[in-house]
């Protein structure tokens, strides 16, 4: 499964680098390729790609608060969580999103 994912918290630090490290290792243990873009307190980082987006099988938004450019997933299987299940349960996450699409 092709992932690509948006993390950010309410702060825009501690949570926001810990889910995207979670969902980074979860997705490799798994046999995923992950993309995880941040939006915190010092912008945007790692900002996904055009063709990463096209690439995805799904977006996983890990938010606490509004982000910019959600348009750019139009069209793609969207699932929002907090970032607080990504941190506590990424494989559990992962697994149910692939269980999911498999249907």
């Amino acid at each position: 499964m092709k992932i690509v994912a948006v993390a950010a918290c309410t702060s825009g630090i501690a949570h926001t680098y810990i889910a995207k490290e979670k969902l980074i290792r979860a997705s490799e243990a798994l046999g995923h390729s992950i993309h995880v873009e941040t939006q915190g307190t010092i912008g945007t980082e790692d900002e996904l790609t055009p063709e990463q987006i096209a690439e995805a099988d799904v977006v996983i938004l890990a938010v606490d608060i509004a982000i910019t450019g959600t348009e750019r997933f139009e069209g793609k299987k969207t699932i929002k969580v907090p970032t607080s299940l990504v941190v506590k349960a990424p494989k559990q996450l992962l697994q149910k999103i692939e269980s999911e699409l498999n249907k």
